[in-house]
């Protein structure tokens, strides 16, 4: 496939993943104004940038464990799969059904590799999708206790101290765990290795000019359609979904900021009251996610197979 395809099919995935994983990052703290939505993309480009230099774990997992994507006919494969994750998320975001890119894109480089013929990991895949389930149900728990002792110490100005605490480890997680499906997208792209900061940068910027624009979308889905949030919502979602996301990192295993942070918002608002939860919401967004994986491994599949069939 010609070399210019492939990178503005990388360039284009990392300013969807923007669009679909920045603002739902900021999401969570826009009814507290101590870190304002320009700070905060700023930080998350940097931590895009910055933190892959350090670890490449989940990259590693998304070009070598799940398929093995350096074999003839890897790359092409490659697009088809991230070219599945983008159309499955569109037509579900166009249904009002928010879903998961890093689902979507684990379903579509699993259904491109099989398609393809290339060597695929089933105890990856089934290991990997495990991670991806448990981890929202994780980022509520841990919200829920979050949200318990938020209330009882700390007061309404303290909670800033505590936003700015959040948001900076889910940064880090983000990079280091979610944002690398994006490098990972570029290494088969471009066939390099690590992390080398030219390529780390040009992927956060990409990345912080998503968000910019997704920011108001991700905005209306997580601050009003999941819960009647409060700051504290907010903030206990914050910390729980980076502490969630960031030991699945240590571990190598991608999953969901956007599925932790959901989970994170409904288990506060269980904690304050389950009636701030708008339940209709949530199993929508739940089906959505269930329907991701299958439906980007299908399309990626029997597209990849016909290309490699002509």
């Amino acid at each position: 496939m010609d070399f210019a395809v492939l990178v503005a099919v990388a360039c284009l995935f990392a300013l969807v993943t923007g669009m679909n994983d920045g603002g739902a990052l900021l999401a969570t703290g826009l009814k507290l104004p101590t870190v304002r939505p320009a700070t905060g993309i700023l930080a998350l480009v940097v931590m895009v940038a910055l933190v892959p230099l350090a670890t490449q774990a989940v990259a590693r997992t998304f070009v070598h464990r799940l398929a093995t994507f350096d074999e003839p006919g890897g790359r092409t494969a490659m697009t088809v799969a991230v070219l599945a994750a983008l159309t499955v998320v569109t037509v579900l975001s166009a249904k009002g059904r928010p879903t998961s890119l890093t689902l979507a894109v684990v379903g579509g480089l699993t259904g491109a590799g099989i398609g393809w013929g290339l060597p695929v990991s089933a105890g990856a895949v089934a290991l990997v999708l495990a991670f991806g389930l448990a981890a929202p149900f994780v980022g509520g728990l841990v919200a829920w206790g979050a949200a318990l002792l938020l209330v009882r110490w700390s007061s309404a100005r303290g909670l800033g101290r505590w936003h700015w605490a959040g948001f900076l480890l889910q940064t880090v997680a983000y990079a280091a765990n979610d944002g690398q499906k994006m490098l990972a997208v570029f290494m088969i792209a471009l066939g390099f290795s690590g992390a080398p900061l030219p390529y780390t940068s040009l992927v956060a910027v990409l990345f912080g000019l998503g968000a910019l624009y997704g920011l108001p979308r991700a905005g209306r889905t997580l601050g009003q359609e999941i819960i009647a949030s409060r700051p504290l919502h907010g903030v206990s979602a914050e910390l729980a979904s980076g502490t969630a996301v960031i030991a699945c990192a240590l571990l190598g295993m991608p999953v969901s900021m956007t599925q932790s942070v959901a989970g994170g918002l409904i288990g506060a608002g269980v904690a304050t009251g389950g009636g701030r939860v708008r339940w209709y919401a949530a199993v929508k967004i739940v089906v959505a996610w269930l329907l991701t994986l299958p439906a980007s491994a299908l399309l990626a599949g029997i597209v990849a197979f016909i290309l490699s069939s002509t």
